[in-house]
């Protein structure tokens, strides 16, 4: 099979494509034919050697795709050859073929195209279980969303505006906040350009948002916490920026809101079947309709390292697959 490799960590352009054995299939897996893999942040993370798992080297890079089986594993009864699949493998995607778990593989019906179910599972997910679980987003309430341009930040603003809520999109680029508008943002902020807290305030008559999602850090987390409705959930989902803020502990305090960590990684191992469901629920969502991931290009293997590179520099609008 062919791969994309990673045998040191360190720059991206070291990532190599090499034709590798196909990997044994243990009990309770099934062999995967990939049609596509999304590619997302921490994908880069791992290869540089900055995320807080360091896989063991050499690994192949890639966390979620969607395609075939092709074989399934001993004691593998709801999966059979010829299935479509999509599937969550958190290394490995970047490959002709993929062997998954097959807890982890949900069977995906035929009106589903294989890219949008491919962009799914990281983004939908951890947005859903963010909004879902860790806010108790209820109708009517305000939400803001950071990086809106980006794969779990639109996914949140479409999920939000599904879920009841007004919906501020706040991104870097006029792309990404026309994208934000298009999966139905309320209100926009270029944050490059406008005053966010002043554009907060003038939003909300002065309240501020109830509930803020940010998967990016840095510099924007201080100014959108103290712009925080009383009550509020802040959601810390991220670091896109590249630093990890450091807020006064008398925010919360003095707003009486809550700072709420979201790892929905951690979160489908510890409570595997509500994460299953949720992923259920979100499939359904894509068959009727109800969603649309974008996925703002499409790229073969030889391109994944420079696909990686455009997300990890923040510079995609969606989401980007690979197409082994």
């Amino acid at each position: 099979m062919r791969a994309v490799v990673c045998s040191e960590f360190g720059p991206l352009d070291r990532l190599e494509v090499r034709e590798l054995p196909e990997p044994p299939l243990p009990p309770g897996h099934v062999r995967v034919k990939v049609t596509c893999a999304s590619v997302n942040y921490p994908d880069a993370l791992m290869v540089l050697g900055a995320y807080q798992v360091k896989p063991a080297l050499p690994f192949v890079p890639g966390a979620e795709l969607a395609g075939t089986v092709t074989e399934v594993g001993e004691g593998v009864t709801h999966l059979r050859p010829g299935d479509r699949v999509l599937a969550l493998c958190w290394l490995g995607a970047f490959a002709t073929e993929a062997v998954v778990e097959a807890r982890l593989a949900l069977p995906l019906d035929a009106a589903i195209d294989f890219a949008h179910a491919a962009a799914l599972p990281m983004t939908y997910g951890t947005a859903f279980h963010a909004l879902l679980d860790r806010a108790q987003l209820r109708a009517g309430e305000t939400l803001l969303v950071l990086g809106a341009g980006g794969g779990v930040g639109l996914a949140a603003v479409e999920l939000g505006r599904h879920m009841g809520a007004t919906v501020i999109a706040a991104a870097s680029s006029s792309a990404k906040l026309e994208a934000a508008r298009a999966r139905g943002a309320d209100h926009a902020i270029d944050y490059g350009t406008q005053d966010l807290r002043a554009e907060l305030r003038r939003i909300t008559g002065g309240r501020g948002p109830d509930v803020i999602l940010d998967p990016v850090g840095g510099s924007y987390a201080e100014p959108a916490l103290r712009s925080i409705a009383w009550g509020g959930r802040y959601l810390v989902v991220g670091f896109a920026a590249g630093d990890i803020p450091r807020v006064p502990l008398n925010l919360p305090l003095l707003k009486g809101c809550a700072v709420i960590g979201v790892f929905w990684g951690e979160f489908l191992k510890r409570e595997a079947d509500r994460g299953a469901d949720e992923l259920r629920q979100l499939l359904a969502w894509l068959k009727d309709g109800t969603l649309r991931p974008l996925v703002s290009a499409r790229v073969p293997l030889e391109r994944a390292a420079e696909a990686m590179r455009t997300v990890h520099e923040r510079g995609a609008v969606g989401k980007i697959v690979v197409e082994p």
